[in-house]
């Protein structure tokens, strides 16, 4: 396997609770996780437990209370403005909720071509126009119905999708996918499945998938990484974790998920 582009090292991270008897809550724990160049990998757990915390800190949204993310074998926390900007253009999030991640005030339209500022030499206008259209095309959206259109005013699954597509501008190096077909119906979340794979094929990028379903992470992953408690409790090929998990709450999880003829589906 390749070299590893994004890693996190002994990562901890918690927050202040609630609940008086509680000063803290503990979501990620001394987490090691390790995302190679040119692979597709998942993190697999139910709600609350951590995966979407650690997501964030990967993505250098989240400060780490303990221990390091790296990045090309540098400590994240260490960069400046213009490294952390540099950093953001080969490392892209999407989110399971897309609408946090727009300004509602700007048009689609400006939205898409404000991706092109993380790119270090910006493309004509006449280019701009043409990927955007085409990226659009790729995630099923048209470009003649959105464009103009404000992002509080598309429905959830149009907005996960303008999400990948503002991606796809950009061809990040890394591209880690939060629940990414969470608000898109059944009969689109494979070709969007589909569509961010292309990536990988085309570009090169790692895509590590954020979600609790392991039959869509064996589907499309080489790795599978189980989430519990704030701990990475099982990692392995997915093959190799879907026909012998070792910890109970990997089995917990399979025994979720259909098969059809001793296949998973």
């Amino acid at each position: 396997m390749d070299e590893p582009i994004l890693q996190a090292r002994a990562v901890s991270r918690s927050f202040a609770s609630r609940r008086r008897k509680e000063r803290e809550v503990l979501a990620v724990d001394g987490v090691d996780l390790t995302v190679p160049a040119n692979t597709v990998a998942s993190i697999v757990g139910e709600s609350g437990s951590g995966k979407t915390t650690l997501a964030r800190m990967l993505l250098g949204l989240l400060r780490p209370t303990a221990g390091a993310i790296l990045y090309g074998g540098e400590d994240l926390a260490r960069f400046d403005p213009r490294r952390r900007h540099a950093f953001w253009r080969h490392v892209q999030g999407v989110f399971q909720d897309p609408y946090s991640s727009f300004n509602q005030f700007f048009r689609v339209r400006k939205v898409l071509r404000d991706a092109f500022r993380l790119l270090e030499e910006s493309p004509s206008r006449v280019e701009r126009d043409d990927r955007v259209e085409r990226v659009l095309h790729a995630v099923n959206l048209k470009a003649g119905d959105v464009l103009d259109r404000y992002p509080f005013e598309l429905s959830g699954g149009q907005a996960q999708r303008l999400m990948i597509a503002r991606a796809f501008l950009i061809n990040p190096t890394v591209l880690i996918a939060d629940e990414p077909t969470s608000m898109i119906d059944a009969c689109s979340r494979l070709s969007i499945l589909e569509a961010l794979l292309a990536l990988r094929r085309e570009h090169g990028t790692s895509v590590l998938f954020v979600t609790h379903d392991m039959g869509m992470a064996y589907r499309v992953s080489d790795v599978i990484h189980i989430m519990y408690r704030g701990r990475i409790v099982e990692s392995g090929p997915a093959g190799q974790v879907m026909e012998s998990p070792v910890h109970p709450y990997t089995q917990g999880l399979l025994a979720d998920v259909p098969r059809l003829h001793g296949q998973w589906l």
